[in-house]
């Protein structure tokens, strides 16, 4: 897998995905996930690829002072954002395939719009379990098919266009566990019997199509594959080829929904 597959950013592109992408896709989820992971207080929480740490605040101020959560990326972007973000919060790194922790360390689990970049996604899930205590609860999200999110199947047909299966194939990664046969069979071949899927409505919003080009490229994989000629470019097109998302306002939105898998340790 390369970078774009696994979801890897560089540095610059951290600082965007917290000031752009955070606000307009990701926050949302937090507390749908924390919810579904059923997070109280006293507990002690690990967040699986955190990223900069979006689902991780969130669950601190739901353990408050008497538990704590630690959230652990592979990526040094993520969590020098994540740290400076909340220096008070415990961040690691290490791989989802390879957690840096002990068995039975943990009484929930969590890990959002990550499992689709994981290079061996079934050991990753193996590993959540291991550290999740007897009857604690994993719960982890990843987006739906590219079809039912409009907005990034437009998205990806004018990157295809324009800059070709590199580019584009960059925009499919992040949806192809969408399809809930096959989100299924990787938690069944992880060996969880028992779990559930439920699909949720999201809704992706930006302050405007510039907003929304410059965050999916600046903030994202494609920041290492489109200089600033190719943007320019991209932002005229753009402006043509994604009118139908675009409100009365100038602002885009378009539906964006996920599945949350809910699991408990027997």
């Amino acid at each position: 897998m390369n970078d774009a597959a696994k979801g890897q950013v560089n540095k610059s592109a951290a600082e965007v995905y917290e000031d752009f992408f955070v606000p307009a896709l990701f926050q949302q989820w937090a507390t749908r996930v924390a919810d579904a992971a059923r997070i109280k207080p006293g507990q002690r929480v690990l967040d699986v690829a955190c990223g900069t740490g979006t689902l991780t605040r969130e669950i601190a101020e739901r353990v408050n002072m008497k538990g704590s959560v630690v959230g652990v990326d592979i990526n040094d972007g993520m969590l020098e954002v994540a740290r400076r973000k909340a220096p008070e919060i415990e961040w690691r790194q290490g791989s989802a395939e390879s957690l840096p922790f002990e068995d039975d360390s943990f009484d929930a689990v969590v890990c959002q719009f990550a499992l689709m970049f994981f290079t061996e996604r079934r050991a990753a899930i193996r590993e959540m379990l291991r550290v999740l205590r007897p009857g604690g609860r994993l719960a982890v999200a990843v987006w739906d098919r590219m079809e039912n999110t409009p907005g990034y199947a437009a998205v990806t047909e004018l990157l295809q266009r324009l800059f070709g299966d590199e580019a584009a194939n960059a925009m499919r990664a992040p949806y192809n566990l969408g399809d809930e046969q096959r989100l299924s069979f990787e938690f069944v071949n992880a060996g969880v019997s028992d779990f559930e899927i439920t699909t949720q409505p999201g809704t992706a919003r930006f302050t405007s199509i510039k907003d929304w080009m410059y965050t999916d490229v600046r903030g994202w994989t494609l920041a290492d594959m489109i200089n600033d000629v190719q943007f320019d470019r991209l932002l005229g097109e753009a402006k043509l080829a994604l009118q139908e998302f675009i409100g009365a306002d100038g602002k885009a939105s378009f539906p964006a929904p996920a599945h949350i898998v809910t699991a408990k340790k027997s």
